[in-house]
């Protein structure tokens, strides 16, 4: 399974990056203490970030398949060294700079999807790609672990000196991550490139988001069945938002989690995740039908989604529900990528994988602004929400 240096190599820069963006998690409210609704600028910053990615990541994705995936690897990675080092002075205004700088240049997964399936052989795509998932998920481990062991070991108290210390450790890990993006391989060999011309109408194009569904429906013509895996895709982000929410819900309602409380909870779920991810991907996903375990998946975890709101004060009643969320909608990612990725050629994989990134983006910064809304009304709506759009995933799945 890792004999593979160059897979390697990717799920490296796909770690890294991820304990980059989650380790500032546990800090996050320290940027908007003291505003007025602190939990509407903290989804506000999240939908800043998602909704730019409606613009850059379809480009970025077609550039991918014009002149190779590690330039958009470097790209991304330059990009995310230079957005974390505007959380420095630790304001609000910054982090809201952050969100919208890192999302111009985060074509990096819809990339990592296709450098993956590039040098995948097809009996093991599942299992790579959702290796992917769990790395991502070891990730979300390591960021808040991280973050508490140097507010724990520096006996750090003041929430702001606490901020500092952790987005510094950030932005030397985004560095490293400049370095291996820079070292990587190409796994898209002798790229045609694209004319000026092209490249000119793709800006374009990526400037016009209603001409996403578009051309996702030529890309149906091409690849029958591949606009409902988009759509699963997309009602299934709406679902998952409640990763960008959990912070503030949990800080900020009735749990009242400080940021040493945050870290050991994502302590627990991203182990818990990578464990059964790993086993689920490794010895199932290819022997099961696919599309009828993303159905069951989502049917059951409907209630288990909105159970959270439900909570109160129990950390207990908390950790209990993500101990059943990691069995059940939380595989549903890695089995429709899978799904996807066996519909795409050499000639447009990035391409496909971009706007199905940029379709996430919209329906990221749709669930964000619905979900910030509806806190502002009571902290536990969100969660219908986000139930509701699991069951969608549920009914998009049925045949």
């Amino acid at each position: 399974m890792f004999k593979d240096r160059h897979l390697l190599h990717i799920y490296a820069i796909i770690f890294i990056d991820v304990v980059v963006g989650s380790i500032i998690g546990p800090v996050l409210p320290q940027f908007v203490r003291g505003h007025a609704q602190p939990q509407l600028w903290l989804a506000l910053g999240t939908a800043l970030f998602l909704g730019v990615q409606l613009i850059s990541a379809p480009l970025l994705g077609k550039l991918s398949d014009g002149y190779g995936r590690k330039p958009i690897f470097r790209l991304s990675s330059v990009g995310t060294f230079i957005a974390d080092c505007m959380l420095v002075p630790v304001r609000m205004g910054w982090q809201l700079a952050n969100r919208f700088s890192d999302g111009l240049t985060n074509g990096l997964y819809a990339t990592v999807r296709s450098a993956i399936t590039d040098i995948s052989p097809k009996e093991a795509l599942f299992r790579n790609l959702g290796i992917e998932g769990a790395i991502i998920s070891l990730g979300f481990v390591i960021g808040p672990a991280v973050a508490g062991l140097l507010i724990t070991t520096l006996d750090l108290t003041d929430p702001v000196e606490q901020a500092r210390y952790v987005v510094a450790m950030a932005v030397g890990l985004s560095a490293l991550n400049v370095l291996l993006s820079f070292l990587l391989r190409e796994t898209h060999p002798n790229p045609g490139g694209v004319a000026r011309e092209e490249l000119k109408i793709e800006l374009v194009r990526s400037l016009n988001v209603g001409s996403i569904v578009t051309r996702l429906r030529q890309k149906e013509q091409e690849h029958p069945g591949l606009l409902k895996l988009v759509l699963m895709q997309v009602a299934l982000t709406g679902a998952i938002g409640y990763y960008n929410y959990f912070v503030a819900y949990v800080s900020l309602g009735e749990l009242k989690m400080d940021a040493k409380d945050i870290s050991y909870f994502f302590m627990y779920f991203g182990g818990l995740s990578v464990a059964i991810s790993y086993g689920f991907y490794g010895f199932l996903a290819d022997r099961i039908n696919q599309r009828r375990a993303i159905f069951w998946f989502a049917l059951v975890g409907v209630p288990v989604l909105a159970s959270y709101g439900l909570v109160g004060t129990s950390k207990l009643w908390l950790y209990v529900i993500i101990t059943i969320d990691c069995l059940t909608y939380s595989l549903i990612q890695g089995l429709i990528e899978g799904l996807m990725a066996q519909k795409t050629t050499d000639t447009d994989r990035g391409e496909i994988f971009g706007l199905n990134q940029a379709m996430q983006g919209l329906a990221s910064f749709g669930t964000t602004l619905v979900f910030g809304l509806l806190s502002i009304v009571d902290l536990r709506l969100p969660f219908a929400w986000f139930g509701a759009c699991l069951a969608v995933v549920a009914w998009l799945a049925r045949k």
